[in-house]
């Protein structure tokens, strides 16, 4: 099947109206899912190229501070970082649909993770694990080691260490050695603040050739280094993956158009209920518990989920605006419901404007330094609040897409839930 941009087409008193970059109103056009498709893979080919680019400019930026390692240039590192986290989350609601997508997230975006598997880490983190044989195998202390009967050789810290040999190391989930947590981590170090203000305060002298703190600057220099430009080659597949034949699209464009639109939709929900307002929220806040935070190095986590539902938002409505200001814009399922029912449309976007106003709420207490951890405090009844409107709002605008799915008449489709919402009481307080 030829991949979605050649099958679209739609042809209007003359005019052919493709999906890419168009933004001016088009009274007279007939919506049509192949065009919503393309609008789709058109913003999905951009998020991924803005992913990477602002990746690129991270790598940039840690090269710099590598050569001359201070405080200064270690915060200009980490606003690069908090910056190239923006438009990858607004990449997520590719996830729970398109395969080869699912298959490819857990090297760039995996968390939680056991820190101790990387770097030194505070003795209330603990020595062991009965789970994870690598919980504090600290591969930047260790050239090589040896754990319930596996060799490892670290002994030059590089992609293929990390990405062949580390990552889910003994088959076990939270040894994460690769994406943009690990990063985060090396980066910040670990936040010791609990449900208090403060983030991760490692200092610029971890990476000190002539005054090295921590210990193993070399290594740690070197892990820093692989582990960005890793993810830059992880994010390269992954724009090449949506351009014109790429394997993405070709996913997609093998579905068919209703198969399509069902990707589309599965994926909207799918992060919305199970993966946003169920793992990333709902369970940290059952639990009081900072570790369940997302970004938990960095204190960013509150950007993190606005840009998560800002994606869903920008993939309904049809319109994604880039890092360098331009737009990107078509035919949107928006439109496509509205030309179905129009009230049910007006629902969708009142329930995706609740949402952004409630995780807005939330940054503004980041702002304030009252940060995602903080509010989910147990003593932070105002703060859990807060945290409880994104919840609630995240539900009930899943609760639309499910309306939309039937409206459409896509078939049976199943969005990912969460214990922390379908099964409460199974949660270990």
């Amino acid at each position: 099947m030829a991949p979605i941009k050649n099958m679209l087409a739609v042809l209007v008193a003359g005019t052919i109206v493709a999906g890419c970059n168009t933004t001016e109103t088009q009274k007279d056009v007939v919506v049509d899912d192949a065009s919503v498709l393309a609008t789709y893979v058109d913003i999905a080919q951009a998020k991924y190229e803005d992913s990477l680019t602002t990746a690129q400019a991270l790598n940039t930026s840690i090269t710099e501070f590598l050569a001359a390692p201070t405080e200064a240039s270690l915060d200009v590192a980490k606003a690069a970082w908090v910056a190239a986290r923006v438009p990858y989350q607004q990449t997520e609601v590719y996830r729970f649909g398109n395969v080869s997508v699912d298959d490819w997230e857990g090297k760039v975006n995996a968390w939680p993770l056991d820190e101790g598997l990387i770097d030194y880490v505070a003795s209330a983190y603990g020595t062991e694990s009965d789970e994870n044989g690598f919980y504090t195998a600290n591969i930047i202390a260790n050239p090589t080691l040896k754990v319930g009967g596996v060799t490892v050789d670290a002994t030059t810290i590089d992609k293929a260490l990390l990405s062949e040999t580390l990552h889910e190391i003994d088959e076990i989930e939270s040894n994460v050695a690769t994406g943009y947590h690990v990063i985060e981590f090396l980066l910040w170090g670990q936040d010791l603040n609990g449900t208090k203000p403060g983030a991760g305060a490692r200092p610029a002298t971890d990476y000190s050739l002539e005054n090295c703190t921590g210990g193993n600057c070399d290594r740690r220099r070197a892990y820093l280094q692989a582990a960005t430009q890793l993810m830059i080659d992880d994010l390269q597949e992954m724009a090449d993956n949506w351009k014109e034949g790429g394997a993405s699209q070709q996913e997609l464009a093998a579905k068919g158009a209703k198969g399509g639109l069902a990707t589309i939709l599965t994926g909207m929900g799918s992060l919305a209920y199970g993966e946003l307002a169920g793992e990333r929220i709902k369970l940290g806040l059952m639990l009081h518990d900072p570790e369940e935070e997302h970004d938990c190095f960095s204190d960013n986590t509150h950007w993190s989920h606005f840009y998560d539902a800002k994606g869903i938002k920008n993939v309904y409505l049809g319109e994604y605006t880039r890092v360098d200001g331009s737009v990107v814009a078509g035919q949107s399922l928006s439109d496509l419901v509205k030309s179905t029912d129009a009230a049910l449309d007006a629902d969708m976007k009142e329930k995706l404007t609740v949402t952004e106003n409630a995780m807005q709420a939330m940054v503004d207490e980041a702002e304030k330094g009252r940060t995602f951890d903080v509010l989910i405090g147990a003593d932070e009844a105002a703060g859990n609040q807060v945290i409880q409107n994104v919840v609630d709002a995240l539900v009930a605008q899943a609760k639309t897409t499910e309306k939309i799915i039937v409206a459409l008449k896509l078939g049976s489709i199943e969005l990912e839930g969460s214990d922390s919402l379908d099964n409460p009481s199974s949660i270990v307080q």
